[in-house]
């Protein structure tokens, strides 16, 4: 699996990247259907202090995955973000087991 991580309005931070890397290679583990990923950490200009945004598109078979999350840190920001992409990889697994089954 490739990973493509790109920082906006902000530096570059190798321990970002070590952890959300981490993390992706144990979905890609539990998925093997992953293909690539692209990561995009960015500064946002909200007031109540949820500025800090990490998005993450999957590409697999079928329509990519993407999940998008805000919060007061990047580390928060980045698991609320894995988390939903592990609920909709769980779903997708299921229907291709579904299909599986039907035929």
């Amino acid at each position: 699996m490739t990973v493509n991580f790109q920082y906006l309005h902000m530096p570059e931070s190798n321990s970002l990247s070590e952890i959300v890397t981490r993390n992706l290679q144990k979905l890609q583990h539990k998925y093997q259907f992953i293909i690539r990923a692209e990561v995009f950490f960015k500064l946002g200009n909200s007031t109540d202090g949820n500025d800090k945004i990490c998005e993450i598109q999957l590409s697999a078979p079928g329509p990519r995955i993407f999940a998008k999350s805000n919060e007061n840190n990047f580390e928060k920001s980045a698991a609320n973000t894995l988390r939903d992409l592990d609920r909709q990889l769980r779903k997708r697994k299921e229907k291709f087991q579904q299909r599986k089954k039907a035929i």
